[in-house]
């Protein structure tokens, strides 16, 4: 069993999500889907946001972090063991990280009022300690929306860049990262 670890940023949490943090993990997941990257909530796209209790309660390889406020879940970020799907993703990527290696980091959302605190660092820090610990994976990928506002700069200040879709019509405009799996740490 993976001991839980706390982070504390002022008066932030930054730990892996309880049962008790899944309907206010939905609600910002679902905010953002709205409100900052304005498509909506898509059922393709959008599965484990709706059964987060059995996509990273009951997965083995897969977590839900949370970054909170009191009670309040201010940010997300989710380790998935799946890679991204062709279409709407090149064949070639899908094809590199759609291997049982390859953990990939999904959910990354910080409230807008609470960024710029550490929070989506943290949030993805623990995501990889956690993707070290459990000894399955060689591999960590995402892909970001460069259109979200400080996205692309954050990605890029914590992960190196395999593909810029943008100029590609024929596939989603995103950006393909990669980040190096740290070595597993031990009773921390």
């Amino acid at each position: 069993m993976l001991q839980e670890k706390v982070r504390v940023l002022g008066d932030y949490e930054v730990r892996r999500a309880r049962r008790e943090d899944i309907d206010n993990a939905r609600t910002l997941m679902l905010n953002t889907f709205y409100w900052v990257m304005g498509h909506g909530y898509v059922a393709e796209w959008h599965a484990d946001v709706i059964d987060l209790e059995r996509t990273y309660f009951h997965t083995p390889g897969q977590a839900l972090f949370v970054a909170t406020l009191g009670d309040e879940v201010v940010g997300t970020a989710a380790v998935r063991a799946s890679g991204p799907k062709n279409p709407p993703h090149p064949k070639w990527i899908a094809d590199r990280y759609g291997t049982p290696g390859t953990a990939q980091l999904f959910r990354t959302y910080v409230n807008p009022e609470h960024r710029r605190n550490g929070l989506a660092r943290a949030l993805v820090e623990q995501s990889c300690e956690f993707i070290a610990e459990t000894g399955r994976y060689d591999t960590i990928y995402l892909h970001t929306n460069p259109a979200i506002e400080g996205a692309e700069p954050f990605w890029r200040s914590v992960a190196k860049e395999i593909y810029d879709a943008r100029n590609h019509s024929q596939y989603s405009p995103t950006i393909h990262f990669e980040i190096p799996v740290p070595p597993a740490t031990t009773g921390t």
